[in-house]
């Protein structure tokens, strides 16, 4: 994969490129603040990029705008974003358009190397990605919708984990259910979400959003 690395401490964006470069991968561009991580997007349009939620100038969310302006330039362009800390807005943000290829998760993760490549390629593939301590901080704070609350125990467990962005095969070896099982289960909460038919990959990030904007 063509990746971009967005970060400003100098070690751990090293530290990521050469992890990415062991792993096989071509890193095309470095960027240190928002606006070069802006530009290097737009120029390179890489298979998949990572880029910290605060960088330089100002330290709050420019990686992160420069990510949101870069998908709204480039429809669909797989972003995995780091944040230091969990932040629901800023996960929200960026499934807000419903177009997948989007990751968000913590940076401690990236030293697992098996779960940071696999969520970047998810991401590259046009999935989703979310960290799972993301997911489980995000689901064990604030009031649950209506819609929320008519699911069952297990029709939680299944949502949490295509929160994290994994496929109906990974949740049904997870949750120790076949494949056909975990698909019934996912019409099942789509109709009680009220999403509508549509492409797969559209309506699993619609279901993650209906969990994030719970509270």
């Amino acid at each position: 994969m063509r990746i971009v690395v967005a970060e400003d401490l100098y070690l751990l964006r090293e530290g990521m490129v050469r992890l990415i470069e062991a792993y096989g991968h071509q890193v095309v561009a470095q960027a240190a603040t928002g606006p070069e991580t802006l530009d290097a997007l737009l120029t390179w349009r890489p298979d998949v990029a990572v880029v910290d939620v605060r960088m330089p100038p100002t330290q709050s969310d420019e990686g992160l705008r420069a990510a949101l302006a870069a998908r709204r330039a480039v429809p669909g362009m797989p972003v995995l974003v780091l944040s230091q800390h969990v932040e629901q807005l800023y996960a929200r943000e960026l499934l807000a358009d419903g177009a997948g290829a989007i990751g968000y998760f913590l940076k401690e993760s990236v030293f697992d190397s098996d779960q940071f490549f696999d969520a970047l390629e998810r991401v590259a593939g046009g999935g989703t990605a979310m960290d799972p301590v993301v997911v489980a901080k995000l689901l064990s704070t604030g009031p649950s919708n209506r819609r929320l609350e008519e699911l069952t125990e297990r029709e939680h467990s299944v949502l949490g984990l295509m929160a994290e962005g994994l496929s109906n095969q990974a949740i049904g070896r997870r949750l120790f259910l076949s494949t056909g099982a975990i698909s019934k289960y996912t019409t099942t909460l789509f109709g009680k979400l009220g999403i509508t038919e549509d492409d797969d990959n559209n309506r699993r990030v619609l279901a993650v959003l209906a969990y994030l904007n719970r509270s």
